[in-house]
């Protein structure tokens, strides 16, 4: 009988990961949305490249937007995730004069927004994320003059962005790239309440084809219960309906 040849052996070449790779392998979304508006605004970031969504806090709009966004990038749909974030403060404490590099100047700024992303993935691999550039945090001004692509554009407190600086904020977004733009018509904290911009967006991009607006009710409130009984009081308040009580 004839000795058969021995086959070569198969060689299996291993791909070395870089940096940016072994971090996104890490991220695993274990998320699932607890009302039908939720299920809603996923659907309008999926299918949209520019969102606009509205709401009272505890809705979970910016916890939704964060989840999909990671969802998103770790998919490789997108090479970053931008937050960008309108720097509203005091008189005398503008971001320029405060110490340390930019990002350290942004944390106590931002951190209500990171706190979301540290609950999805965790605070180590959302600051891996981060040290990879997988994930940038910029002040609002910082990204005018730039053409953004292959990004997922988080714009956070969007009710403290006047018009004319909104429209240059939108007309950043650049090829393959979606930006999701989340605000609070209730809590405005630029100086003139009429110059901001979130409720005159809802409206003019309501029956828009191409950018979606999404716009959370009281009613959607999941957070904590309590938080729909202050939203109620206050915006009874606000439109005169509480009994003024004498002093």
């Amino acid at each position: 009988m004839r000795k058969k040849k021995d086959q070569p052996e198969e060689r299996i070449e291993r791909v070395e990961l870089n940096p940016q790779q072994k971090a996104l392998t890490k991220v695993k979304i274990a998320f699932k949305c607890k009302t039908e508006n939720q299920k809603r605004f996923v659907r309008l970031i999926d299918d949209n490249q520019i969102i606009v969504c509205a709401g009272p806090a505890g809705t979970g709009k910016t916890y939704v937007a964060c989840a999909e966004a990671l969802r998103l990038l770790a998919k490789g749909v997108y090479k970053k995730i931008i937050v960008a974030k309108s720097v509203t403060v005091l008189e005398g404490e503008e971001i320029g004069f405060l110490k340390g590099t930019l990002k350290e100047k942004m944390e106590p700024i931002i951190i209500s927004f990171m706190d979301n992303f540290h609950k999805i993935i965790g605070k180590a691999l959302t600051e891996e994320l981060e040290r990879c550039e997988l994930i940038e945090i910029t002040p609002l001004a910082y990204i005018r003059g730039r053409s953004i692509d292959d990004s997922i554009i988080i714009v956070d407190e969007a009710q403290n962005i006047t018009l004319k600086n909104m429209r240059s904020t939108m007309t950043r977004i650049g090829d393959n790239s979606k930006m999701i733009i989340l605000g609070d018509t209730k809590q405005i904290d630029i100086n003139k309440r009429d110059a901001s911009s979130l409720s005159k967006i809802v409206k003019l991009f309501g029956d828009h084809e191409e950018i979606a607006v999404m716009e959370f009710a009281r009613e959607d409130i999941v957070r904590n219960p309590l938080i729909i009984e202050i939203e109620r009081v206050f915006d009874e308040y606000e439109e005169g309906l509480l009994p003024k009580k004498n002093t």
